[in-house]
């Protein structure tokens, strides 16, 4: 909540005049069900006082959410880390549509641990494992782990092929930056923030699986770095061009 002059609005009037889009009825309707939360994690009401500075937080809600019909599955779990491999499609965390359709609710809504919080992150097309703090107590830990580059990581993409390619290893080091749109990844001049270790296992006419190690772990990282050396991943929707959304 910005610090402004007073007399300072309600709570429900500082939302709805800061989320438009929104409306005061669904705000109200938020409130009443104890989805807007405050810093401490408690659920505010309608009488909680504005206080400049401090944060809300609220559950995000889509009206018609698509349910994804694949399982996850929880490979290992002990009262610090659980280990679970996820299928392709299936986000990690809420993002654009899916709220209830991401890994994070469904192992929450498993395990009944609301402290669970990803350690890694995957894209939603991606399949593989994530690893998962049970809390918050030892969570830092394990994130400085990748952090500094403690965790090796191995991913395997079926990519578009030149057969006539006469290498059969690659190290791609880059400088990645936001894009346009928001959502797209872009190289640009300056240190590299980027690196990938990349091998050629086998190929076939056209096509070709490429073994992926990062060493670093930016967004979009090796969709860029694969399609940058030529070989863009099967199917991919972002690189090298944005393709129209799927129904």
């Amino acid at each position: 909540m910005p610090k402004i002059e007073t007399p300072y609005p309600t709570i429900l009037e500082f939302l709805t005049n800061r989320f438009p889009a929104v409306g005061q009825g669904i705000w109200e309707t938020r409130i009443h069900s104890k989805k807007v939360l405050a810093e401490t994690g408690k659920p505010i009401t309608f009488t909680t006082p504005y206080t400049p500075l401090k944060r809300l937080y609220y559950f995000k809600e889509v009206e018609e959410e698509v349910i994804i019909p694949f399982s996850e599955r929880i490979i290992f779990c002990n009262e610090e880390l659980l280990v679970a491999c996820k299928l392709h499609f299936l986000p990690v965390i809420p993002a654009g549509p899916y709220v209830n359709e991401c890994l994070l609710h469904r192992l929450k809504k498993t395990t009944g641990n609301k402290e669970l919080s990803p350690i890694n992150r995957i894209d939603r097309e991606t399949a593989g494992l994530v690893l998962f703090s049970m809390n918050k107590k030892n969570r830092g830990r394990y994130q400085e782990l990748f952090m500094n580059g403690k965790v090796e990581k191995t991913y395997e993409a079926v990519a578009h092929y030149d057969p006539v390619q006469r290498l059969s290893s690659w190290i791609v080091e880059n400088r990645l930056v936001t894009g346009d749109p928001w959502f797209r990844m872009k190289t640009a001049p300056g240190r590299p923030n980027a690196v990938s270790k990349i091998s050629l296992v086998r190929s076939g006419k056209n096509r070709a699986l490429f073994r992926l190690c990062p060493a670093t772990g930016k967004k979009h990282q090796l969709r860029l770095h694969l399609s940058g050396l030529g070989f863009p991943i099967l199917n991919d929707r972002y690189y090298p061009n944005l393709l129209p959304k799927k129904n």
